[in-house]
């Protein structure tokens, strides 16, 4: 099977926001929205947006046992594992294990998420 597909939509537009999820435990500082998913594979792409003062020191850093990519849409992200500032325009292509976050904001931050746990490591 393959990731759900949707007609053209702005998902960055007002008329989108109850779509957006808050994601536990941050006081709806973070929020999350799935475009698409794969129900076989579970493979995925969802934004993640960050609102300022947002900080995911609580959960700490997280790894996981399959590839992701990430991109900044728009707005900063700093991540503690690397020690900078992630800038609209940065990409990361993540392997398998890589420790990353926690993260922090002083502004508003929407990040491009495509996660492969079809493709997980035992």
């Amino acid at each position: 099977m393959a990731k759900n597909t949707a007609t053209y939509w702005n998902v960055l537009a007002p008329g989108s926001a109850p779509r957006w999820e808050a994601v536990e435990g941050t006081q709806g500082l973070v929020e999350q929205l799935t475009l698409a998913i794969d129900p076989e594979s579970s493979d995925y792409t969802r934004l993640t947006r960050f609102k300022p003062g947002a900080d995911t020191a609580a959960f700490g850093a997280k790894s996981h046992t399959y590839p992701e990519e990430i991109l900044i849409i728009r707005g900063r992200l700093y991540d503690k594992a690397f020690e900078r500032w992630l800038e609209t325009g940065d990409y990361a292509s993540r392997p398998p294990g890589e420790l990353h976050g926690p993260f922090h904001t002083d502004v508003e931050c929407i990040v491009l998420e495509i996660s492969y746990p079809s493709q997980a490591i035992a």
